[in-house]
């Protein structure tokens, strides 16, 4: 059985849109060195801001 990590131990990034940190997420595995963005909609919202 594979060992438990705690939440807190898990590595974090501030999201490029709303600038709050986001944990690492199972989803997010293979993926991890491209994520930016902490949901859905703060990618959307980066889309339409206009820069």
């Amino acid at each position: 059985m594979a060992k438990m990590v705690k939440k807190g131990d898990l590595p974090a990034k501030i999201c490029a849109t709303c600038g709050r940190p986001f944990a690492w997420r199972k989803k997010w595995e293979k993926v991890w060195d491209e994520v930016r963005f902490c949901s859905d909609r703060c990618r959307g919202e980066a889309r339409r801001k206009p820069g």
